[in-house]
C-alpha cells in the first residue's frame, strides 16, 4: 500500500511540476537563448542515455557500432526505421564475424 501511495505522490508532484511552467510564464513568450538551450535538452538526454546503456561494465564494441551507423544515417536524414533497421544489421553482422 505504501509503495501505491509513493507512486501516486511521484506521479502528482511531477504533473505539477510540468504544469508549472506554463502557468508561470502566462502568455509571455521564452527569451530566443531559453529557446535554444530547451531545443538542445532532448538530445543531450538522449546521449547521455545511450552513453549509460552502452557504457556498463562490460562495452559491447558490435553495439556501438551499431548506435554509430544509426545516428550517421539519422543525420544524413534518411527516415528513422530505416536507420535504426541498418543498426540493427550492423550490429548482428559485427556479431557474426567476430564469433
Amino acid at each position: 500500500m505504501k509503495l501505491w501511495l509513493a507512486a501516486l505522490a511521484v506521479t502528482i508532484v511531477n504533473w505539477l511540476m510540468k504544469a508549472g511552467g506554463p502557468l508561470m510564464m502566462g502568455e509571455r513568450k521564452l527569451p530566443p537563448a531559453a529557446v535554444r538551450v530547451v531545443g538542445l535538452v532532448a538530445p543531450v538526454l538522449l546521449a547521455g542515455l545511450i552513453v549509460t546503456e552502452l557504457g556498463g561494465k562490460h562495452l559491447d564494441w558490435t553495439q556501438l557500432a551499431g548506435v554509430a551507423i544509426a545516428g550517421v544515417l539519422s543525420v544524413l536524414r534518411v527516415p528513422l526505421l530505416l536507420a535504426v533497421a541498418a543498426g540493427i544489421a550492423l550490429t548482428a553482422v559485427v556479431r557474426l564475424l567476430i564469433g
